[in-house]
């Protein structure tokens, strides 16, 4: 199912926390906060119960190629 969420272009990077593992985080690129949220109903870690509580955040990226409201030096940021 990742695989498949990655290859559309929806999943941008997945895995697990480290030291301690304790949770993992999943990153999504979409024009809504549904792609994350049907991945997280559907995934097979929730629906088997493994993992009890997952909720979605949006993230505001402001530097790199893939940002989201890229901030050059300089610039002002601008409101969504």
């Amino acid at each position: 199912m990742a695989w498949t969420s990655s290859e559309k272009g929806e999943l941008v990077l997945g895995g697990a926390l480290a030291n301690p593992v304790d949770g993992a985080l999943l990153l999504f690129k979409g024009g809504s906060r549904e792609i994350a949220e049907d991945f997280a109903r559907a995934d097979p870690y929730v629906t088997n119960g493994i993992v009890k509580r997952w909720y979605v955040r949006e993230w505001t990226t402001v530097v790199g190629e893939g940002s989201s409201t890229p901030v050059r030096p300089g610039e002002a940021p601008t409101a969504n």
